[in-house]
């Protein structure tokens, strides 16, 4: 089951105060991003983080499983936690900030390859 265009942007508005959030297509699913940092996905229509030390310690009573089989388990972000907004944003906000940046991406063969074309041969 994909994610519905509506619940996508129902849970970007409601966590639109963490910063710069932004939901991407990833296996049928949604990737979820805030401020660069990969922090979640939207699988079935519900919302997942990634888990942290520190989102757990905030919001201790949100139980940990998979969002889809096979899966690593992540914080299952239930309704009534979405619905505030304001409660949800700072659990964001307390897990992006403890997620690492993601590594530079390398550019791609043609990229590379485009960009050697100009520097002389020795």
């Amino acid at each position: 089951m994909s994610v519905r265009p509506e619940t996508r942007d129902y849970i970007l508005d409601q966590l639109s105060a963490a910063g710069d959030v932004s939901a991407r297509r990833m296996f049928g699913e949604m990737g979820l991003y805030c401020d660069g940092k990969f922090v979640g996905v939207i699988c079935n229509d519900e919302l997942f983080f990634k888990q942290t030390e520190q989102g757990r310690a905030f919001l201790p009573r949100l139980g940990l499983r998979p969002p889809y089989p096979g899966a690593h388990p992540y914080l299952h972000v239930t309704g009534d936690v979405l619905e505030d907004a304001d409660r949800a944003a700072e659990l964001l906000k307390i897990t992006t900030a403890a997620l690492p940046m993601p590594p530079p991406r390398r550019p791609s063969r043609r990229k590379r390859a485009i960009r050697n074309e100009g520097e002389p041969s020795a």
